[in-house]
């Protein structure tokens, strides 16, 4: 059947460039109206990647006005856990007339710039740097998969924020990395505290909600499978 984004669409095009040819295709209301076509590209055109022009079908959505903010926060979040990707949003404001955001994050920092912005200048310590690869899988019935993250952490003198992305999407209610951060941190915190005889005698054990009151972390993931469990 349609992919839903086709789907959605009145039309949909795609041209794909691979250096040496470019492919299109055109969709309609879900359904392709023209066969793939392939041309070899002229000597004077240098370009790969791929272009996906569509507009929304007001038979799916009630209103397809998106503000520009919307986009904004998009991109930006994208170029966070994309970092050394540049990511440029063009808006016609007037007909013809484009203003221009520029998104980028240099790789060699990784995910500590952006995590330096969210605290707004105010970290108690700077930004840690963490990089994992590991495979495994889910289930013992479900295939191996290999899967990397990034990690970048501080603790702040202001209010904690919490991300967490796989596959470049953002996790909007934590899933599994915000229940490792949980337990890893409590974990960590707490032995530190002990081994350290900071806890009075009337003191309760600490919680994570003391910890997440100033750590500002980000995670992003990738694997070659996705999963609830990942």
């Amino acid at each position: 059947g349609p992919a839903p984004t086709q789907s959605a669409a009145v039309y949909r095009t795609v041209d794909s460039s691979d250096g040496k040819n470019v492919s299109s295709l055109r969709f309609e209301k879900g359904f392709p109206v023209t066969e793939l076509g392939t041309r070899e590209l002229a000597r004077n055109e240098k370009r790969t990647g791929t272009v996906i022009t569509w507009l929304p079908d007001l038979e799916v959505f009630t209103d397809i006005a998106i503000p520009p903010e919307y986009f904004k926060d998009v991109m930006h979040r994208q170029a966070a856990v994309n970092f050394g990707v540049k990511f440029i949003l063009r808006v016609e404001q007037t007909p013809g007339k484009f203003e221009e955001t520029e998104f980028f994050y240099p790789g060699e920092t990784g995910l500590a710039g952006y995590v330096g912005e969210l605290t707004g200048g105010k970290s108690l310590t700077d930004p840690v740097i963490l990089s994992m690869t590991d495979r495994g899988r889910d289930r013992d019935d479900m295939q191996d998969y290999d899967l990397e993250a990034d990690i970048s952490f501080c603790f702040t003198q202001v209010n904690g924020i919490q991300e967490y992305y796989h596959n470049s999407s953002w996790l909007e209610h934590g899933g599994s990395p915000d229940r490792a951060v949980r337990n890893a941190f409590l974990y960590s915190i707490d032995k530190m505290l002990r081994n350290g005889g900071k806890y009075n005698k009337t003191e309760a054990k600490i919680t994570y909600n003391d910890i997440a009151d100033s750590l500002v972390i980000v995670i992003s993931s990738h694997s070659t499978s996705a999963s609830y469990e990942n």
